[in-house]
């Protein structure tokens, strides 16, 4: 079962603030678009990517490893040219992302320097599409939403999760809790999305150290249990990384620390399976849980060197070699690894978000209709060879096992979402800390 985060319980009044502020500008989001590509060929193990992920792109998203990499690839050319069209073409520019085909588009609004901002678009090779508004004005609307809810009464604001700005309809959503919530009357009804409240982290039971070890490398996607007293959180590890004084360090999920009051308290132990546990490995060096979702562990001496590697994998199998960092874009393909359930893949459909998960929010995250189950909190999301982000909340915690949610979302349109930390803002917030890509 999961557990949100320990910690003291709010008043009335600054949950109600709390809930309020949980809606957020969106660079992009799609909520009605591609939620995996169409096309299909027989996994090809030629471009080293490991057979469990090759297995995994081929049941969820059924596409070649090379496709997989390709559209991969193309995002991170989207995210570049976004950046740049954001700034020369504000009064143009609506947002880019990959469609169904894994091709970029950029989307362009009339007005000034549009023939420019075309030419641009055209020759980098994207698909341009004609739009009504640009992101300027959307966000706009999204600033006109936030207005008219902080003037609900909480049994309406409690009940909104966020507002985003969704590109590929070049409009505004907004993810509720339930059917039948009062809206402005410039909100789309078919823009309003009825989503689970996401919910994070896993209660371990009590158990008892072992004194052998795990394997000889540990990676992203293998198990770890963080135990405080009589406080328990079974996670995944996320990817190993080099802190600014050159230690060994691994970068997780926040809430996956069951002491946030004191931060070396918890000890970091390996999961061996069941409820056995190894000798302490790790210790909290730094855990961030509110706006942002992380903790940053620093590998105890002795077993630095099994850290020292930049593996993400399923426990037990071969691993994927991660070479950089790479920006969330809607409609890019992506990977999560975790203890619970190994590599599951999707694409992402929002970014530059935020969601209300228990008591806190999060903000600056993306998700992407990924199941994942408890004990694969903290595990690590990849595009293509890139690290990407940290599982931190899933709409789907409940089920025990994907297999149901799976089905579930491909009867009802309702897929299963995970939320996660952005890596890129993880190292933009800790000057010197790295990703190992070597």
């Amino acid at each position: 079962m999961l557990m949100p985060r320990i910690g003291k319980r709010r008043s009335a009044p600054a949950r109600k603030r709390i809930q309020r502020a949980a809606v957020a500008a969106s660079a992009a989001v799609l909520l009605f678009g591609p939620t995996a590509a169409l096309s299909s060929a027989a996994p090809d193990p030629g471009v080293g990517l490991p057979a469990d992920l090759v297995a995994a792109l081929n049941r969820d998203l059924h596409i070649s490893p090379e496709e997989y990499l390709a559209r991969a690839d193309t995002a991170q050319q989207v995210a570049a040219f976004a950046t740049t069209a954001q700034r020369q073409f504000p009064q143009v520019f609506g947002g880019a992302w990959l469609d169904e085909q894994g091709r970029g588009v950029v989307a362009l609004a009339n007005g000034p320097g549009g023939d420019e901002a075309r030419g641009a678009a055209e020759s980098s090779g994207f698909v341009v599409r004609n739009v009504a508004k640009s992101e300027t004005t959307l966000r706009g609307e999204k600033s006109a939403f936030e207005r008219w809810l902080d003037g609900q009464p909480e049994a309406v604001s409690s009940l909104v999760r966020g507002v985003v700005i969704d590109t590929v309809n070049n409009s505004i959503a907004v993810r509720v809790d339930k059917v039948g919530l009062p809206m402005p009357n410039f909100i789309d009804p078919a823009r309003v999305i009825v989503t689970a409240p996401p919910v994070a982290a896993e209660t371990l039971p009590q158990a008892a150290a072992v004194a052998e070890a795990g394997p000889a490398t540990v990676g992203g996607g293998d198990g770890f249990a963080a135990i405080a007293g009589d406080s328990s959180l079974r996670c995944s590890f996320g990817f190993n990384g080099i802190g600014p004084a050159g230690n060994t360090v691994n970068i997780t999920a926040g809430h996956c620390n069951p002491n946030l009051d004191d931060i070396g308290a918890a000890t970091v132990h390996e999961s061996l399976g069941g409820n056995k546990v190894g000798p302490q490995i790790a210790t909290y060096q730094k855990s961030v849980l509110g706006s942002q979702d992380y903790s940053i562990m620093s590998i105890a001496d002795g077993a630095a060197g099994r850290f020292q590697n930049n593996q993400v994998k399923v426990p037990g199998a071969a691993p994927i070699a991660v070479d950089g960092v790479a920006t969330p874009v809607v409609g890019a393909p992506v990977c999560k690894s975790g203890s619970r359930t190994g590599f599951s893949c999707g694409v992402v459909n929002a970014v530059d978000q935020t969601v209300q998960v228990g008591d806190r929010q999060l903000t600056q995250s993306f998700s992407a209709n990924i199941c994942a189950l408890p004990g694969d909190s903290g595990g690590p999301i990849v595009t293509g060879r890139q690290a990407l982000g940290i599982s931190s909340a899933s709409s789907v915690a409940d089920y025990p096992i994907c297999e149901i949610p799976n089905i579930l979302g491909v009867l009802t349109g309702n897929a299963p979402q995970l939320f996660a930390q952005p890596v890129s803002v993880v190292l933009s917030d800790n000057p010197g800390l790295r990703i190992r890509t070597s």
